[in-house]
């Protein structure tokens, strides 16, 4: 299956005049474009602004230059991207995106017999309006947070999309690959997972590029977990090391819902993320697990939230970070709980492993309570690597690249017993293995 593209050239910036041309170049519902318009407004809005965000200050923002990135004319051929997660048996169905512009879906007969709804958001939008219109942009992500989330708003092309209905359970995890091909281009891609109560299901996504050509991301994850319903979502980001990452992530979790989210940082020049996790409903719980490896002068940098909307929820996050050479990774934490939220458990916790003497970490944990009966704990370790453990391994007939190795994966075990899905674990293990220059 692929996407409808048009003949009109792509803008080559993001004013005024290139939103106005790019919206010439969409076949769209009345409301997507008008959700458009608001966003861009947002966007002009922040713009004036004299400073971002806060959460951005730690952010290295002066390698961002919009005015040298464009969206693609039309969209790289979809087989030339390949993911760590590719070759894994087991799909019930797959999406290849490349550029935003070019889309190939597969889904089983047994899936779109069963209502799963699985494709290209930019498609979508036409045939399942009714479905969508709700929730994109709405409920979860919203261009009032920052520039990046209004730029987004504004200019989406493609993403994956999948709806599972009420009480369907997919036995198969689905998969989703995110490409970027040459210099200059701007990919702006939208993950939408809507999952109606007592529905269960995997999605499995990863990002790629073709070739070392700089790239520029601004993209957004919007999950919705019904009551009762389970979803496991596991996002590995592995641009190239001169692509710039940005994104805004949020999942809502119902009563009694389960969220499991896990968060792999392995590429990119330069990445901010935003990741929110909302548990909306009376015994709704969220696990979060991100890994992450930096080398090089890769700056990577987080924002996690755990807002505690209703009583009984649980909540627990765990992020492991490896950084090596010059690079630096920044996490700043949240728990957020309302007044309501009583009986909340609370958890976060962010450990790093230095690789090198001029690695930096910076973990910031931080809490926000309101309700008075609540168990809420956070923490954050950085340490270096044990020299004892390296000459024990030495010693056993380990080259030094062999015994980083396995340090670096037991340190990563802790985070990848959590996560029970096995493609993403292997996909993690094969990552850790290039960031370390084994196999090379």
């Amino acid at each position: 299956m692929k996407s409808a593209l048009t003949a009109a050239p792509a803008p080559a910036t993001f004013d005024a005049d290139a939103f106005e041309r790019f919206l010439e170049t969409r076949t769209e519902p009345a409301w997507v474009t008008e959700r458009r318009r608001e966003a861009f407004a947002e966007y002009l809005a922040h713009l004036a602004k004299p400073d971002p965000a806060e959460e951005y200050r730690r952010v290295e923002l002066r390698f961002l230059r919009p005015e040298k990135f464009s969206l693609a004319e039309s969209g790289a051929n979809p087989a030339e991207f390949a993911g760590g997660m590719t070759d894994a048996a087991g799909f019930g169905g797959r999406a290849v995106h490349a550029d935003g512009a070019a889309a190939h879906v597969e889904l089983s007969e047994e899936l779109k017999e069963a209502g799963v709804v699985f494709g290209c958001l930019s498609d979508l939008v036409n045939t399942h309006g009714e479905l969508l219109e709700p929730y994109l942009m709405t409920k979860g992500v919203s261009p009032e947070a920052d520039r990046f989330a209004a730029w987004h708003g504004a200019f989406w092309t493609g993403g994956t999309v999948l709806y599972v209905p009420r009480n369907v359970s997919l036995e198969q995890p689905l998969h989703s690959l995110i490409g970027l091909s040459g210099t200059g281009n701007c990919d702006l891609s939208h993950t939408l997972v809507i999952l109606e109560d007592g529905a269960d299901a995997a999605l499995l996504e990863e990002t790629a590029s073709l070739g070392e050509d700089a790239g520029l991301h601004v993209g957004a994850v919007e999950l919705f977990v019904g009551d009762g319903a389970k979803l496991r979502y596991a996002q590995l980001q592995n641009w190239n090391a001169n692509t710039l990452h940005f994104a805004h992530q949020c999942g809502r979790v119902g009563r009694d819902g389960l969220l499991q989210w896990t968060v792999g940082g392995l590429g990119a020049k330069l990445a901010h993320v935003h990741q929110d996790v909302k548990l909306d409903g009376r015994g709704a719980r969220g696990e979060v697990n991100g890994v992450t490896f930096s080398t090089g002068r890769q700056n990577l940098s987080y924002y996690t939230q755990q807002a505690h909307n209703a009583p009984d929820t649980d909540s627990d996050l765990l992020y492991k970070t490896v950084l090596r050479d010059k690079s630096k990774v920044v996490w700043r934490g949240m728990i957020k709980v309302e007044e309501v939220a009583q009986r909340t458990d609370g958890y976060q916790r962010c450990d790093s492993l230095m690789l090198s003497e001029d690695a930096r970490s910076d973990s910031i944990p931080g809490l926000e309570i309101e309700a008075d009966d609540v168990r809420c704990t956070h923490g954050a370790t950085t340490g270096r690597v044990d020299e004892e453990q390296l000459f024990y391994c030495r010693s056993r007939g380990l080259m030094e690249s062999e015994a980083m190795h396995m340090i670096v994966a037991g340190f990563f075990d802790k985070v990848l017993d959590r996560v029970n899905v096995d493609p993403v674990r292997q996909a993690l293990a094969a990552a850790t293995e290039r960031k370390l220059g084994i196999g090379d």
